[in-house]
């Protein structure tokens, strides 16, 4: 009965030994860290996407945002007096304002993130 214990203990020595020596082998930081060094091409596609629509979206929204602005503007103009259409207006140039302010200050957030993980 004691040989046979001997004997499973000898073979839990030997599996966790194994199985220190390869931790150790793949834990290894010069191994470990030329393995995931760069990005893999997909990642860095996705990226670049990401970056183009960023870019894309910026551009648009000036002058989507002056467009917005100006309709407001004109409608408040020719309301002739009607209190529903410059209360509308209003609205109109308010929203757009803010919402122009929230794409810029998302836009410089992002970048000091960026600019952070770099």
């Amino acid at each position: 009965m004691l040989s046979k214990k001997i004997k499973v203990n000898q073979n839990f020595i030997i599996k966790m030994l194994f199985l220190s020596i390869i931790i150790f082998l793949f834990s290894y930081s010069p191994v470990y860290a030329g393995l995931f060094d760069g990005n893999p091409a997909i990642v860095d596609k996705l990226n670049s996407a990401f970056e183009q629509i960023e870019n894309w979206l910026l551009k648009l929204s000036t002058p989507a945002a002056a467009v917005a602005i100006a309709v407001g503007v004109f409608m408040q103009k020719f309301s002739f007096g009607d209190e529903e259409r410059i209360r509308t207006s209003k609205k109109l140039i308010r929203g757009t304002l803010f919402s122009y302010a929230f794409i810029l200050v998302l836009n410089l957030v992002l970048s000091a993130i960026q600019t952070l993980l770099k």
